[in-house]
């Protein structure tokens, strides 16, 4: 397992467009949406892993796992701020950010810790898939706003680095096959219907939730170009194979490509909180 770095970035936002994603209404609220759902979702993340720190022997994975929660955090911290900035706009940022935590709640009441564990793990699947797409040499990032594509592709290369953590530590303290897939389609399935509701908010907020235009714009983004869905649905899958790990699909050339950019792209050094990269515990 290769090691996690820790990047503590800063993203001002205040001066990025409202369509910030060429300009586009649909597709720039769609990333707006997935937006407000990660901090609750990645407090539920790290709360779910941190249950089973004290059974983990392994110091390698409790290094990824410290890793993890450090990248987590910080993804939390300049979404906060993101999402303030929708909020400003007039969208339903607290309406969806309640249903994230009501549906979070209820995970919590009714499924024991091994299946929020697993819940995570399948949904660190998702955003893995996600941020490949998104990191890719053609990636609709390209379209964005250098901000936002700089928070966008930082999130989905650390994304990529820790994709295998929840998945090791299910392993360790469960390895339950039937598990792991029944927590992935019910996961699957509300995730889906979350995803469609908050879209429906965020477009009916805009004023363009009859807009034949946006929804063609949506829709081609799914099925066409990028063809989000077309790309994701076969490495998806491969999540219901008995033996299948995170690493089987590979995403070093991208990170690799990705960890260069970060290196040399004056929009990272700038925005560097701590001139540093190194494993830390909670976010400055």
């Amino acid at each position: 397992m290769a090691p996690i770095t820790v990047r503590n970035l800063r993203f001002p936002l205040d001066d990025t467009p409202q369509y910030w994603l060429g300009g586009q209404r649909s597709l720039s609220l769609l990333l707006d949406q997935l937006s407000i759902v990660f901090p609750p979702g990645e407090s539920f993340f790290m709360e779910s892993v941190r249950a089973f720190e004290r059974e983990l022997t392994d110091p390698t994975l409790r290094a990824a796992v410290r890793g993890f929660h450090a990248q987590e955090a910080l993804h939390g911290r300049e979404h906060a701020q993101y999402n303030e900035r929708l909020a400003k706009w007039g969208y339903p940022v607290k309406a969806i950010d309640r249903s994230s935590r009501r549906m979070l709640a209820l995970a919590r009441l009714v499924l024991p810790k091994r299946a929020q564990l697993a819940v995570t793990a399948a949904l660190e699947h998702f955003t893995a898939l996600f941020a490949q797409v998104a990191l890719a040499e053609d990636s609709f990032l390209h379209k964005a706003h250098p901000q936002m594509d700089a928070l966008w592709r930082w999130h989905a290369a650390e994304e990529n680095e820790h994709s295998a953590v929840a998945f090791d530590v299910l392993q360790q303290v469960s390895g339950s096959y039937p598990l792991r897939v029944s927590i992935m389609v019910l996961a699957t399935t509300f995730f889906l219907l979350k995803t469609l509701e908050h879209q429906l908010r965020m477009m009916a907020a805009d004023g363009i939730l009859f807009s034949r235009e946006e929804w063609r714009a949506f829709f081609r983004f799914l099925f066409v170009d990028p063809a989000m869905l077309v790309r994701v649905y076969k490495p998806y899958l491969e999540y219901y194979r008995r033996d299948f790990h995170p690493h089987q699909i590979d995403s070093s050339a991208l990170l690799e490509t990705w960890k260069r950019e970060f290196a040399s792209a004056p929009i990272y050094r700038d925005n560097l909180y701590a001139k540093r990269s190194a494993l830390v515990s909670e976010p400055a």
